[in-house]
């Protein structure tokens, strides 16, 4: 994948939380957040929810790691 969510982990670290505590609060599925664990593709729509609880631009919740050519 071209994208990481690396900074969103290091995000919950800095807030003490864990990836249960993420799904928990804003009602994600353990499918998505395995998503996220992976490095996969998730929606905007979750993207925004993750801005939005955390008050953070998309930056702040992942970065693009280029392409794997």
């Amino acid at each position: 994948m071209a994208f990481s969510y690396k900074p969103l982990w290091k995000l919950l670290l800095d807030r003490d939380l864990s990836k249960t505590d993420l799904r928990d609060t804003l009602g994600l599925s353990t499918a998505t957040v395995a998503k996220l664990g992976k490095d996969e593709f998730v929606s905007m729509q979750i993207i925004d929810r993750l801005c939005t609880h955390f008050q953070v631009q998309p930056s702040e919740i992942f970065e693009w790691k280029g392409s794997d050519n």
